[in-house]
């Protein structure tokens, strides 16, 4: 199963980015019934967004301390913060689509003026930088899981590695710039 899963990481790249943004444009489109869902109680519910926030401060940390681990030359550290990183996403991203199928999406509390030309072009980025790292996550990820790291300098890992990081980063970055916008600046 290792040997075919190295030599079909753009596959398996593939499958895990479809499967995964089907399940969050799903989830966002209303596909996903919530009655499928234990429902938290509703000061759970209410505090997963500040959980969220949290969640994607470490991450920035965590995928920060990896990039120097690795530029440091120490691949332990640099594997172990990685995983930590998509283990926080992975987190992040539950409790978010949790919410989001129970509670729905968060109505914007400001004036229109800012709803329009400040929150929903920075949401849009956000978004879009959010989408687009997922396949260039699970791509680098997969090849660090299928290889030695010794193999990994024959690879485009460093060059995935690198774009998933700036994404993921200031996917991070913008998300909390949501939160902030959506339960304290307004």
């Amino acid at each position: 199963m290792r040997e075919w899963a190295r030599e079909n990481v753009p596959a398996l790249t593939a499958v895990a980015s479809v499967v995964s943004l089907a399940l969050v444009f799903g989830a966002v489109g209303g596909a996903i019934p919530s009655g499928l869902l234990p429902r938290a109680s509703d000061a759970a519910l209410a505090a997963i967004p500040h959980l969220n926030a949290a969640i994607s401060a470490t991450a920035i940390a965590t995928i920060l301390l990896g990039w120097r681990a690795i530029s440091r030359g120490n691949v332990r550290r640099h594997r172990a913060f990685m995983l930590a990183s998509f283990a926080l996403f992975s987190a992040f991203l539950a409790g978010y689509l949790y919410r989001l199928i129970l509670v729905g999406t968060a109505e914007f509390p400001g004036p229109e003026v800012a709803y329009t030309y400040l929150y929903l072009p920075f949401l849009a980025i956000h978004i879009l930088f959010a989408i687009v790292c997922i396949p260039f996550v699970f791509h680098a990820l997969f090849l660090a899981a299928t290889r030695p790291y010794e193999e990994l300098y024959h690879t485009r890992h460093a060059q995935v590695g690198f774009v998933a990081a700036l994404l993921w980063l200031v996917s991070f970055a913008m998300g909390i710039g949501v939160y902030v916008m959506l339960y304290h600046a307004f």
